[in-house]
């Protein structure tokens, strides 16, 4: 596949000079980053290197202590998640946030479910599209009428996949959509990603698995302790670099 330049293009997102803190405790220290269009960067660090509060920062969920977020060349700062959601920025997290007493479709509209006249739920079209959506990820689902519990967990998380790729319309932040899945599951997953790319989406993965991040990404970001370590272009890097960057042992 030819890799997309980005010369010249405006980033989907960047951050400049993120600096996050808790009380006293430093989470993120002067962190920058831009995302492009059709781009995966991968977020990769030991756990408590401040890749999930960076999720958060991006994603409204936490606001920066210091620094500037930019989508589409605005400046933007996000008061709450559905701001972000708004902004067209959409996150599948590890434990998904899918209702488990709902069906495939109801899970789809969360929160923005389509209304008829006299605010009665709109269920053929939601189906009609949730069906379309997971047919054309190929996410093997019996049907959009499937509750949530009976699903596998790939199967659920190609679930939460599709309905962000419904919703996002610049940029989707995956925090380690495979960490319990199998290999063949994993798999599967990992196409729906490349689907999501090809979509023209930006993405964001943090993942724990270098060979899925070699697999995966166009570029590989490292933090250590809330410090951004540096950005290599997967193409140019080796695993060997990437832990000794991750650890700090040459």
């Amino acid at each position: 596949m030819t890799k997309k330049t980005h010369a010249g293009s405006n980033p989907v997102l960047e951050l400049k000079n993120i600096h996050k803190a808790f009380g006293g405790i430093v989470a993120i220290d002067d962190f920058s980053l831009d995302l492009h269009a059709g781009e995966i960067v991968a977020l990769v660090g030991d756990n408590g290197a401040g890749k999930s509060t960076l999720i958060k920062i991006i994603s409204g969920v936490h606001a920066p202590t210091a620094g500037s977020i930019t989508l589409d060349g605005q400046a933007v700062s996000f008061s709450d998640a559905s701001k972000a959601r708004s902004s067209g920025i959409e996150v599948v997290y590890q434990d998904l946030a899918l209702a488990d007493q709902q069906s495939v479709y109801m899970n789809m509209f969360l929160g923005r479910e389509k209304l008829k006249a006299f605010g009665m739920l709109d269920r053929r079209s939601m189906i009609e599209e949730t069906q379309q959506l997971v047919d054309e990820l190929d996410v093997r689902i019996p049907s959009a009428g499937a509750i949530i519990r009976d699903l596998s967990g790939g199967q659920r998380q190609g679930v939460a996949i599709a309905r962000a790729t419904h919703w996002a319309k610049k940029l989707i932040l995956l925090d380690e959509p495979t960490a319990a899945l199998g290999v063949a599951e994993t798999a599967k997953v990992e196409k729906n990603v490349h689907a999501l790319k090809e979509r023209n989406l930006a993405i964001l993965i943090i993942s724990h698995s270098l060979d899925q991040v070699f697999r995966l990404s166009d570029r590989i970001c490292v933090l250590r302790r809330g410090q951004q370590i540096g950005v290599r272009e997967t193409a140019k890097t080796d695993k060997n670099e990437i832990v000794s960057m991750i650890t700090g042992v040459h």
